[in-house]
């Protein structure tokens, strides 16, 4: 599924979400069997527990600074920066400041 709205015409990902005070706000961009486009804003101090998924999950970041972590090891992600966080393997993410990010879920 795809939005009607979003379809042929360029996205300014960065405001497709807004920061909200204390919560993680989320818009789904493209629902397909074969994978997701999820753009996420989190406020300082917001996050989301460590989890696995049976796919590679990529990560890039559109604005701020992510501590994201795999296998407990912490990665450090920047505006413009990238990450892909591998199948199966445990993953989290926490906002010591605040950031938003595209998650691409690409199943295979």
């Amino acid at each position: 599924m795809i939005k009607e709205s979003y379809l042929a015409k360029p996205l300014d990902l960065k405001n497709l979400v807004e920061y909200q005070e204390d919560s993680v706000i989320s818009k789904e961009i493209l629902k397909k069997a074969t994978g997701t486009l999820t753009v996420f804003a989190f406020d300082k101090g917001q996050g989301l527990s460590e989890h696995t998924a049976p796919f590679d999950a990529i990560v890039i970041i559109l604005d701020g600074c992510a501590n994201i972590y795999i296998n407990k090891e912490l990665k450090v992600v920047k505006t413009g920066e990238m990450i892909i966080m591998p199948a199966n393997i445990p993953h989290s993410l926490s906002a010591s400041q605040r950031f938003k990010m595209l998650l691409v879920m690409i199943k295979g």
